[in-house]
């Protein structure tokens, strides 16, 4: 049931990257390079919004009278039940709404904006498309790795560690109370995450201004890794409001930062494309991750606390791994 579990998390998780990455790539579409910072950030702005409300919904509904346990012979609380339904069907409603009422430039006016010739315009083979990758991309793409290997520990592990550290319960007995007040507070704490995202993300703008795209990228990530890293040391829910507040900042950064850098690194004849094939530099680690997180949990004596304990060193090394980032800046280049 575990595997399961994760596997469909995975699955979920893909379905809504792949959902979104046609809008980041709108990003670097209508926005030009100078104000792409800001666009990025309205972006994550909004996403972390929508991510407090669905963190809060266990919780709101629990203190609205629906169970917060499993009904007998049943293994999944109907808040959390309730909150995918919900969850599924405002996925549905904006990504509609948004579709029908965005507009975009005509082609030809893209085009003749940014003087994008006939041979240019000429479809690629993907092995071709794969071997003219900007270097930027690459380098982008082990900070990626990094990055989302560490959350996806943290989206499977926090509630199993959360559990086991701080309500002294056996996370294996999925159907206690203690467990399920473990699970609605890591609910709490993924929606105080995404509001300081939120928060964070109408600063991103003035700080990469001042440290840069690069500089914001890297800090941002050691916050987070700083974070993960303090959970093994805190024993007291609330304490780990204080972690959730250095993992916010991150997930502000991973959401912002390497589209504003990467859209001003490629050509503007194949944006759409190779943000899509960036979509692979978020699925690919999860799925390392999803295959890789029962080895290592066995490794570490079946602590799931732990679990965050590592996603914090692979949030450090991506905080690292910017450092080989070459950004630019200006004009979307030309190729």
């Amino acid at each position: 049931p575990v595997f399961f579990g994760a596997f469909m998390l995975l699955f979920m998780d893909t379905s809504f990257n792949v959902t979104m990455q046609p809008f980041r790539a709108l990003v670097g579409d209508m926005v030009p390079d100078e104000q792409r910072n800001l666009g990025y950030s309205v972006q994550s702005f909004l996403i972390n919004t929508g991510a407090v409300i669905g963190s809060f919904l266990p919780f709101v509904l629990t203190w609205l009278g629906v169970s917060n346990t499993p009904p007998p012979g049943g293994k999944v609380a109907p808040t959390v039940i309730w909150s995918f339904y919900i969850g599924g069907a405002s996925l549905l409603l904006t990504v509609l709404v948004t579709s029908f009422t965005t507009r975009e430039y005509p082609p030809e006016e893209y085009e003749k904006y940014h003087q994008i010739t006939a041979e240019e315009k000429s479809h690629k083979s993907l092995a071709n498309l794969i071997r003219d990758i900007p270097p930027t991309m690459w380098q982008l793409a082990v900070v990626q790795f990094f990055s989302w290997f560490a959350l996806f520990l943290m989206w499977v592990y926090t509630t199993d560690g959360v559990a086991q550290h701080v309500w002294a319960t056996d996370p294996s007995d999925k159907t206690s109370a203690a467990y399920n007040e473990a699970g609605n507070w890591v609910g709490v704490l993924f929606g105080i995450y995404s509001l300081i995202a939120a928060l964070y993300s109408t600063l991103i703008p003035k700080i990469a201004n001042k440290l840069g795209r690069r500089g914001t990228y890297m800090v941002s990530l050691l916050a987070g890794s700083i974070g993960f890293i303090s959970i093994l040391f805190i024993r007291n829910r609330y304490g780990l409001i204080i972690s959730m507040a250095g993992i916010g900042v991150a997930w502000a950064a991973i959401l912002a930062m390497p589209y504003a850098i990467l859209s001003a690194a490629l050509p503007a004849s194949k944006m759409g494309v190779y943000m899509g094939l960036f979509n692979a530099t978020i699925t690919i680690p999860q799925i390392a991750a999803g295959l890789l997180g029962g080895v290592i949990l066995t490794l570490l004596g079946k602590q799931a606390i732990s679990m965050l304990g590592v996603a914090g060193v692979s949030m450090l090394l991506a905080s690292l791994a910017v450092l080989m980032v070459k950004t630019t800046t200006g004009q979307t280049v030309k190729q």
